[in-house]
């Protein structure tokens, strides 16, 4: 990961004002401050615009459980290497319920084959949505008896949610990494 000093593309500056409307809109999105991640889409107003408001809906306006988004996205994180996605979702889903055991268990998805899960660290439906978004991410490709399992657990809008926050959070993490986004106040 390069520095500050060499990166290839600059952080827009924290004070930014212009394009108002968006830079206000993102900040009241995020509680008032620009993140790393806002400051590099910032070079697109309309990136960042739609980005915004994509990114509002997915993490506030879906039924699906706030925990199973954030468990998806942690997922998503570990698999792609975004250690800046990971350093902000995994306190969310500690938020959302889950525990720092399983935060730490979340770090080894990625050689599951060699590394099992720890048993009953969770649940069938958390484990299914794990197992998901490693599919997803991994091999795009997902088995059909998985996603009928996961129909029957949460019914057709919440996987289709589940399904579209994998395939959103691939899309950022993608984004962080190729990127180079450093987390926020290193």
């Amino acid at each position: 990961m390069s520095s500050s000093v060499d990166r290839l593309i600059p952080y827009q500056p924290l004070d930014l004002q212009d394009p108002a409307d968006l830079v206000s809109a993102i900040r009241q999105r995020r509680g008032g401050e620009l993140i790393n991640l806002d400051r590099m889409l910032l070079h697109s107003a309309p990136l960042a615009r739609g980005w915004n408001s994509f990114l509002g809906e997915v993490r506030s306006n879906l039924a699906l459980p706030y925990l199973l988004r954030e468990l998806a996205m942690c997922g998503v994180a570990v698999l792609n290497q975004a250690d800046y996605e990971f350093l902000h979702h995994s306190p969310l889903f500690v938020k959302a319920g889950g525990r720092q055991e399983q935060v730490e268990a979340l770090k080894t998805i990625g050689h599951l084959d060699q590394h099992p899960l720890p048993q009953d660290l969770f649940s069938p439906l958390e484990e299914d949505v794990i197992h998901l978004t490693i599919q997803m991410t991994r091999s795009i490709q997902v088995d059909r008896t998985l996603m009928k399992r996961l129909l029957d657990q949460l019914g057709n809008t919440q996987l289709v949610e589940l399904v579209g926050v994998i395939a959103t959070y691939n899309m950022v993490s993608r984004f962080l990494v190729a990127l180079e986004v450093t987390p926020d106040h290193s």
